[in-house]
């Protein structure tokens, strides 16, 4: 994650994030498109300011100015961080037209993020995404579009395939990339992503059935809340740090941390411009409308590679990555011998652009944007389809529909709200 030995996500709330107020800039639109404010820092705004919009308040060369948020008590919070100088907004359509944001920073729920995208790409705007990049698949179609079309830059915000240690892999993915290049575990490989090899699944995502009518608080505008998604009456449980257990918002534990576990496994594998071919599932009956669990499910790219979500932790001895001629498991144990001296003879995998600011000053695409991040969160996408529908299916790679089941294809592209198609 770009600056983050200056100031990560983790240590920013944890030095105070009062300090981003004190900044003072010259916007770069005074200067004129393509030049640099003299403090070379870009402008931003955030759209949610909940738990994980605050996160996105202290990134190293930005300023936050302009803030928006549909419930009252979270805007009046962040504009206390902030200070007075932040404009704030309860419609994001208004914050996105502002001319003196460069970057906007979507940190709302997912069923939110395709629309949002799209419509900073179309105002010109540089984009900061929440991971699950999109809920569905059609969304994250049009975000690709509209990011190229209008020439913007992207980043999806996770950063497991740049620098950090890959969860209970306890090894960055780089060391990981290079040994699956050398060749050394031969082809086709299964990747097995379990508490074993240091992936939890979060199953205690899931959502309640027959919820009962609750008031609105004042404080939520929970009609802008729930924008695309099909109107269900409030309850607590559908908004805010609960939303992840129905589907009409997440997937659960799979749509909250998919992402971050699976992109980097989809670069390892060098499948950024593809997808699997099946996906095969063994899980309870779905509820319509909460997520249940899931106990396993697998993933068949072309070549036979494969990858195996174990979300009951059954495959104790499992490793992380197995070739026919090698495995590798968490703490880059393999049972290849002297594999470190082996693996120094090989080259190191391509130079990424992992700061956004970068990308966004010199127009570099970053590591991870809207073609590879699409690629990657359709992987939880079909999942997450063949959950709901209760069948493995089979997936074209290349025009991304589901073989011969029209229900399955009728998720791909689910009908907005009127009103936020």
């Amino acid at each position: 994650m770009e600056q983050k030995k200056n100031q990560s996500r983790r240590t920013f709330l944890r030095n105070g994030i009062g300090a981003v107020a004190a900044f003072t800039i010259v916007p770069r639109h005074v200067l004129g498109r393509g030049y640099l404010a003299p403090s070379d820092q870009l402008t931003k705004g955030v759209i949610g300011t909940g738990g994980m919009g605050k996160g996105h308040f202290g990134y190293a060369g930005t300023r936050v100015v302009a803030i928006c948020d549909v419930d009252k008590l979270h805007l009046q919070q962040a504009q206390e961080v902030l200070g007075e100088g932040v404009k704030t907004f309860d419609d994001y359509r208004e914050l996105i037209q502002l001319p003196e944001v460069d970057i906007v920073h979507i940190a709302t729920p997912p069923h939110w993020h395709g629309i949002m995208s799209v419509e900073a790409a179309r105002a010109g705007k540089d984009i900061w995404c929440e991971k699950p990049m999109t809920r569905t698949i059609g969304e994250g179609k049009r975000v690709k579009e509209a990011v190229q079309q209008y020439g913007r830059m992207f980043r999806l915000n996770t950063w497991f395939r740049f620098e950090d240690n890959f969860y209970g892999m306890n090894t960055p993915v780089k060391p990981v990339k290079k040994l699956v290049n050398s060749g050394m575990l031969g082809w086709p490989l299964t990747v097995t992503l379990n508490r074993h090899t240091g992936f939890d699944w979060k199953q205690h995502w899931v959502g309640k059935t027959n919820l009962p009518v609750t008031p609105v608080p004042a404080e939520l505008n929970y009609d802008r809340w729930l924008g695309p998604a099909p109107y269900k009456p409030y309850h607590p449980d559908r908004v805010h740090q609960r939303f992840r257990g129905y589907w009409d918002y997440d997937g659960g534990g799979l749509g909250d941390m998919g992402q971050h576990f699976l992109d980097p496994v989809q670069y390892i594998l060098g499948k950024d411009d593809t997808s699997p071919v099946s996906v095969e599932i063994d899980a309870p009956q779905q509820h319509p409308d909460a997520v249940g669990t899931w106990r396993r499910i697998t993933y068949t790219y072309k070549d036979g590679c494969k990858i195996i979500l174990d979300g009951e932790g059954t495959d104790e001895k499992a490793a992380f990555i197995e070739g026919p001629s090698g495995k590798l498991y968490p703490g880059f144990r393999s049972d290849i011998p002297d594999l470190a001296k082996k693996l120094a003879a090989y080259p190191d995998p391509p130079p990424q652009v992992t700061d956004f600011l970068i990308s966004v000053k010199e127009r570099r695409q970053f590591a991870l944007n809207e073609e590879n991040g699409h690629r990657s969160c359709t992987l939880v996408n079909i999942a997450k389809i063949a959950l709901q529908v209760g069948r493995s299916l089979e997936f074209d790679p290349e025009r991304q529909v589901f073989l011969y089941d029209d229900a399955a294809n009728s998720l791909i592209d689910p009908p907005a709200r009127t009103g936020w198609a």
